[in-house]
């Protein structure tokens, strides 16, 4: 059947940038959130089994390090806002909240999403190899509890996806997509940083 169309509807996506000199600010970045550890050991325990939440940063603290680096990645939400076809000019878009989670050897993030925002994001200021990928399951419940077996996987059938991800990495994307962060198996901290994105 030669004549037949695929309509590939409502696509979850993913947005993955490079953040431009990523090295310059994840050394600080680091420093920052180690000394948030050291003063707040016990963090807070969220999607997290093992590892260390911290609480959310203070934002509002100019010319600190995680007030320049909410100020380098405005450029990348307003990219996402405009890739969507969402009204950018005279709207206060926000980032709610901002917070990090340190995991060690074996450490990971169950299933979750993330409530009462349009978008979120996870950076990666530190990622050593085989520290644990990004993975999204679909959002459509009905497709993972009732399906054929699988011969070929491909995007009409698939149900979880990993991305590989290296430091300097931002992912964005809906706060609704249900999404985890695999064990990491490297003997070093993998360190992100997460947000959420909303209008004021």
């Amino acid at each position: 059947m030669n004549n037949n169309i695929i309509y590939r509807l409502f696509p979850e996506p993913v947005f993955k940038y490079k953040l431009e000199n990523f090295q310059n600010f994840n050394q600080d970045l680091t420093n920052y959130i180690y000394e948030l550890r050291q003063n707040d050991d016990r963090g807070l325990n969220k999607s997290n089994k093992g590892g260390w939440h911290s609480n959310y940063f203070k934002l509002g603290v100019k010319d600190s390090i995680q007030h320049k680096f909410t100020l380098e990645i405005q450029k990348y939400i307003i990219d996402v806002f405009q890739k969507y076809g969402w009204k950018t000019k005279n709207v206060p878009i926000s980032i709610n909240e901002m917070w990090a989670i340190i995991n060690r050897n074996e450490d990971f993030n169950v299933l979750h999403s993330h409530p009462n925002c349009y978008l979120s994001a996870a950076y990666y200021v530190k990622a050593p190899p085989n520290c644990g990928k990004f993975e999204i399951e679909c959002p459509n419940i009905a497709k993972l509890n009732s399906f054929p077996s699988i011969e070929k996987p491909n995007d009409l059938n698939v149900r979880i996806v990993s991305i590989d991800i290296s430091e300097g990495d931002l992912l964005i994307f809906p706060n609704y997509l249900p999404h985890k962060v695999a064990k990491n198996q490297s003997n070093d901290d993998r360190i992100v940083i997460s947000f959420n994105v909303g209008i004021k």
